[in-house]
């Protein structure tokens, strides 16, 4: 019978070699994907330690050599089996781009905080091409009560004068854009941070807020408010070459050289279509999309574009969802694999996403 710990190096290098089933050398292939061979044994390891410490705490109940035999070995293998699950995913989107869109509860609660910088992780260990782009609207919202600054929105949309988006810029590129590169530094990620203003990655120009008043449509200038105008990608396919994680400031750049704070979602949609990306994946404070969201029977778990679109139209999908479901077709029409609504507020919703046979949230496609 195997030892503990011969038991956990087996499981260990039995998902490292069956990740490069039928992709020729283990030893050559794990070189060439420069992933850290180290760092995989030691997750799953991990796993089985978490196993093991549940164990130990009863271990007084039983003999050693039974809770070897009954706990031990099922326990572990179960855990193997959701490791080796996990591999044609793996495998799927090994090479591939993944572009994650960050925001919501999942930004503010440290607990989820933690789990997302975990799932980025493992994904970038697992060989994808991980690229971030963060909002931050209650952040900003936040600063500017502080400054005794009463914020306005119209249309959903905040307005924003010379002094706004100066602050928005120093929250969003600063504070919260150098915060998500530490925590991922920690984890031994290499993120670098920039917003749409480096290396000319966004030009902007603004967005005019639409306003129904007595049934009649009017535009509204809200001020430094954007939308994408054109996306210079090659700073960010740069990084992405050098094994860096982007992390991206959804900051635009105007014509003059002013700033023009823009949507994260759509800033996410765009750099997913510009990279052609296999999946963007926006993490939400809901479940997904639903027909009627009273009722939970009606949570759709995959539309199409042509469904997605009709449901905007017939006011089926409304409200902040809007944006989000309009930045997954618009992301799916510049060349986007897959699309998908996920609920940031569940721990490890990135990886029960990409991994794992069910998936969580709505899928556009």
């Amino acid at each position: 019978m195997l030892t503990e710990d011969e038991l956990k190096n087996e499981l260990a290098e039995r998902v490292l070699k069956s990740f490069f089933a039928e992709k020729g050398s283990f030893e050559e292939n794990l070189k060439k994907a420069k992933i850290d061979e180290e760092f995989l044994s030691k997750l799953t390891r991990e796993l089985i330690e978490n196993v093991s410490a549940n164990i130990n705490e009863t271990a007084e109940a039983k003999p050693a050599e039974v809770l070897r035999d009954e706990n031990t070995i099922s326990a572990a293998s179960d855990k193997a089996e959701i490791l080796i699950e996990a591999l044609p995913y793996i495998q799927q989107f090994y090479g591939k781009t993944v572009v994650v869109k960050y925001g919501g509860n999942a930004m503010v609660n440290d607990a989820l905080k933690e789990k997302v910088m975990q799932d980025i992780a493992l994904m970038k260990y697992t060989g994808i091409n991980v690229v971030i782009v963060h909002g931050g609207g209650p952040e900003i919202t936040g600063f500017l009560k502080k400054l005794g600054k009463e914020t306005e929105f119209v249309s959903g949309l905040r307005v924003t004068d010379e002094e706004t988006v100066e602050i928005a810029e120093m929250v969003l590129a600063g504070k919260i854009n150098s915060e998500i590169v530490m925590l991922l530094n920690r984890r031994g990620v290499r993120a670098v941070g920039i917003s749409g203003k480096d290396a000319d990655l966004i030009h902007a120009e603004k967005k005019l807020a639409t306003v129904y008043e007595q049934g009649e449509k009017t535009k509204v200038d809200i001020g430094y408010v954007g939308k994408t105008k054109q996306v210079d990608i090659r700073i960010v396919e740069d990084l992405i070459k050098s094994g860096y994680v982007p992390v991206i400031a959804p900051i635009g750049v105007g014509e003059g050289g002013e700033s023009y704070n823009i949507n994260a979602d759509y800033v996410a949609a765009d750099i997913a279509g510009a990279l052609k990306a296999e999946k963007l994946l926006l993490l939400t404070d809901t479940e997904g999309v639903y027909k009627n969201f009273e009722d939970k029977s009606t949570f759709i778990s995959t539309l199409t574009a042509q469904e997605a679109r009709q449901y905007i139209k017939d006011g089926v999908i409304v409200g902040g969802m809007i944006p989000k479901v309009e930045a997954c077709l618009r992301a799916l029409q510049s060349g986007t694999g897959k699309a998908h609504i996920i609920d940031g507020r569940l721990p490890h919703s990135i990886i029960l996403e990409l991994f794992t046979a069910s998936g969580i949230g709505t899928q556009v496609e």
